[in-house]
């Protein structure tokens, strides 16, 4: 006892000191897990719900008309938050925001499955998606505020996680309602969203208030540098190609299950071939950003990218049930662009507040847009009868797209662009 008592009385600051790592190493590991269960919510309410859309609309009474409405949420939803959430986290802080935007999705996914008319469905999910939304905007900043010294290996888990978020329920949606009916395969997901919120009440526990004042990853100058984006072509590009990538993609996430299903497919088939392109999107994902940040100028990628579209477009057009399975790998692999965009917002900046100005202006631009897609494809659908008009209305989406990554590709500075004009 005389040999230990010594050393415990002599060193109270090394125990303190010992105690404040404990306390770090314990609270990065809660913003973990907090972070990891976020990113699997943020696209749940998306691929839960497309593949069971028609099944949905014969029992509420919606047409396929409106399939391509319900496919348009998700983009508005999120442009909307891409403009609500800087607001919401200066007023609350990045960890009560994240907090609220899970309790939204939980809430919004939960009371959606027990509505009985489509515009009770439109608001629920509109509740749910945004929160995914804000969820969108505020996990990265955390990223960065948490795990300055492992942002690479964060993100990319972070990233993972979505893409795993975005193929399981378009997976199991169809088998799920068939043993128990479409609105346990729907609500299930409600769970995810409120299990998602538990971590981030045991951080904001061990913060006690200080998250407010956190001003970690939040630029002080953001309102200035988001007024010059609007006057740089870097910022357009980049919001085109963001902007089409988006369009295209939530266009196939709505659209792939009646694709196939009009050639003859059945519901789970299709379900399938939607999880199998957000696989392909989990790959990219995971590659994507490295081949942008080695190349001077990406831009041969987003060519390749375009062929990838231009292809798959063609293929399920004249035989989609020929090969589907190549059809959408080759599909999955055009929005790759989509991953490279948001890599480029860091490599085409040089300053927090004009990463934060291209973020916010490439997403709220860009999702803006985006919401076109599902719906325009759904009416040129229904106008025609065919799908020659929505296809070629994807190819212009697609060339649009590549004019933006010609100017977003370009190897100079976002601040440069703005302070020359």
């Amino acid at each position: 006892m005389t040999a230990t008592l010594p050393e415990t009385t002599s060193s109270p600051a090394g125990a303190q000191t010992a105690q404040r790592r404990r306390a770090l190493t314990e609270g990065r590991l809660l913003v973990l897990a907090a972070i990891i269960m976020s990113a699997l919510v943020l696209r749940v309410a998306v691929t839960a719900f497309s593949p069971l859309a028609e099944e949905i609309g014969h029992e509420i009474g919606y047409g396929t008309a409106v399939v391509g409405v319900f496919g348009m949420i998700p983009t508005l939803m999120f442009s909307l938050s891409g403009l609500l959430t800087p607001l919401m986290v200066r007023r609350l802080g990045l960890e009560r925001t994240a907090l609220a935007a899970m309790l939204m999705a939980g809430l919004g996914m939960l009371i959606r499955v027990f509505v009985s008319g489509t515009a009770e469905l439109f608001v629920f999910s509109a509740l749910a998606l945004g929160g995914m939304g804000i969820g969108n905007v505020v996990i990265p900043p955390l990223v960065k505020r948490y795990f300055p010294d492992r942002l690479a290996i964060v993100s990319a888990l972070y990233i993972t996680m979505v893409q795993i978020g975005t193929v399981l329920p378009a997976l199991v949606a169809v088998p799920v309602a068939e043993s128990h009916g479409w609105r346990i395969s729907l609500g299930m997901w409600a769970l995810l969203g409120f299990v998602a919120a538990v971590p981030w009440f045991g951080v904001l526990r061990d913060r006690r208030g200080r998250d407010k004042v956190d001003t970690t990853a939040l630029p002080a100058d953001g309102h200035a540098a988001t007024g010059k984006a609007w006057r740089s072509p870097v910022a357009w590009g980049m919001a085109g190609m963001f902007g089409m990538t988006s369009l295209t993609t939530y266009s196939m996430f709505t659209w792939l299950p009646t694709i196939f299903a009009d050639a003859g497919a059945s519901a789970a088939f299709g379900g399938s071939m939607v999880a199998l392109f957000a696989v392909v999107g989990l790959v990219a994902a995971l590659t994507a950003p490295t081949v942008a940040a080695r190349m001077a100028n990406p831009f041969p990628v987003v060519i390749g990218c375009a062929v990838c579209f231009f292809v798959a477009f063609t293929a399920l057009l004249i035989a989609p049930m020929s090969a589907p399975i190549l059809w959408v790998i080759v599909l999955g692999l055009g929005p790759s662009t989509f991953p490279m965009a948001l890599t480029l917002i860091n490599l085409r900046t040089r300053t927090p507040a004009g990463s934060a100005a291209l973020s916010g202006f490439t997403q709220g631009v860009g999702y803006a847009v985006a919401c076109a897609g599902p719906v325009l494809f759904g009416m040129l659908h229904t106008a025609t009868g065919g799908y020659a008009a929505p296809f070629a209305f994807l190819g212009v989406a697609v060339l649009v797209l590549l004019a933006g990554a010609w100017q977003a590709c370009k190897p100079r500075m976002l601040e440069d662009t703005w302070s020359a004009r």
